[in-house]
C-alpha cells in the first residue's frame, strides 16, 4: 500500500506561483510514477504532470510551460511548481502514484486564483 499526502495549497492572485508537494510514503520502492491531476467543480478530472522513476516528464497541454513538476531524491515526494496562474488553474490538485497495475490517489489540495 501506498499514501500520498499533498500539501501546498491556497489562494494566489493571477499571474501568481505556489508550489505544491506530495509525500508518499508505504510501499514506495515499487512505484513507477508520480504526480498530478485536477479537477474543478461540475469538470472531469484532468491530467496534469507525471514523471516516472526513470526521469521521463509528460505534462497536461493546458500547463505545459507553465507547470514544472519535479521530485526529490530518494523518490517519495514529487513537486509541482505552478506559475503564471490564471483563474482556470482553480481546482483540486490530486496527487497520482503507480505501481504498475495500481493507482493511489491522494486526497488532493485545493489551488484557488483569484483577485
Amino acid at each position: 500500500q501506498v499514501q500520498l499526502v499533498e500539501s501546498g495549497g491556497g489562494l494566489v492572485q493571477p499571474g501568481g506561483s505556489l508550489r505544491l508537494s506530495c509525500v508518499a510514503s508505504g510501499t514506495i520502492s515499487r512505484l513507477t510514477s508520480m504526480g498530478w491531476y485536477r479537477q474543478a467543480p461540475g469538470k472531469q478530472r484532468e491530467f496534469v504532470a507525471r514523471i516516472t522513476t526513470g526521469g521521463d516528464i509528460v505534462y497536461g497541454g493546458s500547463v505545459k510551460g507553465r507547470f514544472t513538476i519535479s521530485r526529490d531524491n530518494d523518490k517519495s515526494t514529487v513537486f509541482l511548481q505552478m506559475s503564471s496562474l490564471n483563474p482556470e488553474d482553480t481546482a483540486a490538485y490530486i496527487c497520482h502514484a503507480t505501481s504498475w497495475a495500481v493507482a493511489y490517489w491522494g486526497q488532493g489540495t485545493q489551488v484557488t486564483v483569484s483577485s
